[in-house]
């Protein structure tokens, strides 16, 4: 993961606030990330947050993200995401509904280009309002899902196999290359 802390922190604010918010629990939140470091990719040739993705039972799920919301919400008080979201557990649920601690700002919107702003706006318009069974069964429906098997890691240029890809396979592996 290469995200500067406070961006991934706005970008957790900025879902929290542009989505429907009773649906808002871990599993579409890694959804949302998952779309959001894709739909980058797909268009502009490189994901946001840079986060290794797995495949998992649920879909594809950034690991070094996944493990700080983990830690938020089995050890908030030494949680680096501590100061910015919190979960609560929903009665007869087994949801963790994500809820900020502070509303996205001006600055938070500063950290971001216009062209991660517009995949940020367009994934919150497209995946906002879905619960969480119909945005695993989107994810499902990605290339990077359907040509990996459990507990693989998810190589970003899966992604030149989705009809929607602007970008070839080999700009996607040169573009990674340079930042490894």
């Amino acid at each position: 993961m290469r995200i500067p802390l406070p961006k991934l922190k706005a970008i957790l604010l900025y879902f929290e606030e542009n989505t429907d918010a009773r649906f808002l629990g871990k599993t579409k939140l890694m959804k949302l990330l998952y779309f959001l470091d894709f739909m980058h990719l797909k268009k502009h040739g490189m994901p946001i947050t840079h986060d290794s993705y797995v495949h998992l039972e649920y879909g594809p799920i950034p690991s070094a993200i996944m493990n700080l919301v983990d830690t938020t919400i089995q050890d908030p008080d030494n949680s680096i995401l501590g100061d910015t979201i919190s979960f609560e557990k929903r009665d007869g649920s087994d949801m963790y509904k994500m809820i900020s601690l502070r509303k996205f700002s001006e600055e938070d919107a500063k950290l971001f280009s216009k062209n991660e702003m517009e995949i940020l706006r367009r994934v919150c318009l497209r995946f906002g309002d879905l619960n969480t069974r119909d945005i695993v069964d989107a994810s499902h429906k990605e290339a990077p899902w359907k040509e990996t098997k459990p507990l693989e890691f998810i190589p970003y240029s899966l992604a030149a196999k989705d009809p929607d890809c602007l970008v070839s396979e080999e700009d996607i592996n040169l573009a990674i290359s340079l930042l490894s």
